[in-house]
């Protein structure tokens, strides 16, 4: 651990006695992962790594690191993908993890919700919820690890956005440990509430730089009795955006995902991942993954999907394409799209762009930005995939065979042309990552004064300090 003052030395002491050993992480190599980023490119100095156990816990150790300006870097599964989850180089911090905070406090069908704390793993609230048949919405690839309190801070999207939007949506109320250690509790259940500001959506997606969520009520949805998954091959991008528009006028709230990969980003995932296959006899120039859902198992949404499809075919808009006939079947074309980023690791270095822009005019990102890109970076190729259904595509560039330092130092010359593209077409540079360590000059050189003054403003009345997370966002 970083040195420290007596007086930082006294306050983590106060706070090793609150959280008691269980809660005290001592291990060096243990503290050490907590201050290394998923993608292993930021790691910062911790003064402590600490867990507590209840929100009485987190609001005592908040309290002891206000009361010493201590940093305190909110820490909820570590997958962030921006570096907004470490202590920054040389800011010795306090890292708070949520991950024991694991209760699922109460879950209502009635009510269609449920009160979960930060820690609890996604993939446990989607079990928890489908005990009481009833569906928790979001499914995103890392759903085994990312913690709720990690996905509320950054207001994660994953693949149901289109249907059912993104967690900003799914949450019905917070509970806060503000930066001076009092707890808000805001851990309310309604649909309406008209009384003020709206408060929650200060702390989703705000990262952590604003308090520490630590519980959530989030919303439940009907569970689905029948649930259908194609994997389409299209000729073009905009035969793809012609698709989804009749997928949505043929079955409505129905279309839960609309995934858009590229036929090189397909390759990829065949050549690197093992136990997959090409679902089709021939390759396409792109494909479209569709997944509808229905609440009667009574067989009428297999037959719109294959109306819906063979329409399409005759208009020209699909090549080719199949629907799975089984769960294990949805599950392989799932893997298909979920595998590109382990496929992209395993190629070699690779530069990754998480954009957003108007869904009609995804084609033009694609046409356009993909020969920008390659001739960035000579021998390059460009890894297109994402969500077409709400624009959010990750527009990724990869090179095999090329140094890691030197393709990683063109990473800002690669940005510029992919975020300048970006902002012409009236979209966003972080959909759904955030900003964290990494976007955080772009945030500040592409937004409005106004805007940025606002942030500031906020982040002045919450955070006086500054010690919540400092470094990532602003």
């Amino acid at each position: 651990m970083a040195e420290a003052t007596a007086g930082v030395r006294a306050a983590l002491a106060d706070m090793r006695a609150l959280v008691g050993e269980a809660g005290w992480v001592a291990d060096p190599d243990a503290v050490a992962a907590h201050c290394l980023d998923w993608r292993r490119r930021w790691s910062g100095p911790a003064l402590a790594v600490v867990k507590p156990a209840s929100t009485a816990e987190v609001a005592g150790v908040v309290a002891a690191c206000a009361a010493a300006r201590i940093p305190i870097v909110p820490q909820a599964g570590n997958t962030s993908l921006v570096g907004g989850a470490v202590p920054r180089a040389g800011e010795p911090s306090v890292v708070l993890s949520v991950s024991r905070l694991r209760r699922i406090r109460r879950v209502d069908p009635l009510d269609s919700s449920m009160t979960v704390e930060a820690g609890c793993v996604l993939a446990e609230v989607q079990r928890a919820a489908a005990a009481v048949d009833r569906l928790f919405p979001l499914a995103l690839g890392a759903e085994g690890t990312a913690e709720i309190g990690g996905l509320l801070s950054t207001n994660a999207g994953g693949v149901h956005v289109l249907r059912y939007g993104t967690v900003r949506q799914l949450a019905l109320g917070l509970e806060v440990v503000l930066a001076d250690g009092r707890v808000w509790d805001g851990l309310r259940a309604l649909r309406k509430d008209n009384t003020g500001y709206d408060l929650k959506q200060l702390f989703v997606g705000a990262e952590g730089t604003l308090g520490v969520v630590t519980a959530a009520v989030l919303q439940l949805f009907p569970r689905p009795r029948d649930r259908r998954v194609a994997w389409v091959g299209v000729p073009a991008p905009h035969a793809a955006l012609a698709l989804l528009g009749h997928a949505r006028d043929g079955l409505g709230d129905a279309l839960v995902a609309c995934e858009l990969v590229s036929r090189f980003a397909l390759e990829l995932v065949l050549a690197h991942v093992p136990g997959v296959a090409d679902p089709l006899a021939a390759p396409c120039p792109w494909y479209v993954l569709l997944e509808a859902v229905s609440p009667a198992a009574d067989g009428r949404l297999a037959a719109e999907l294959e109306r819906l499809l063979a329409a399409a075919a005759r208009a020209g808009l699909v090549q080719d394409g199949t629907v799975a006939a089984s769960a294990g079947q949805s599950a392989a074309l799932w893997r298909l799209r979920e595998s590109v980023p382990e496929a992209e690791l395993r190629q070699g270095p690779s530069l990754k762009h998480d954009v957003a822009v108007p869904v009609h005019r995804v084609p033009e990102m694609l046409e356009q930005g993909t020969p920008l890109l390659e001739a960035a970076w000579p021998g390059a190729r460009v890894v297109a995939f994402g969500h077409l259904g709400d624009g959010n595509l990750h527009l990724n560039l990869s090179c095999r065979g090329a140094d890691p330092a030197a393709f990683l130092a063109a990473e800002t010359r690669c940005n510029a042309v992919v975020y300048d593209l970006v902002e012409r077409l009236g979209g966003t540079i972080s959909a759904e990552h955030g900003v964290g360590q990494l976007k955080r000059a772009e945030l500040a050189a592409r937004r409005s004064a106004v805007e940025l003054d606002l942030m500031r403003a906020v982040k002045r009345a919450l955070d006086p300090a500054g010690i919540m997370n400092p470094g990532k966002v602003l």
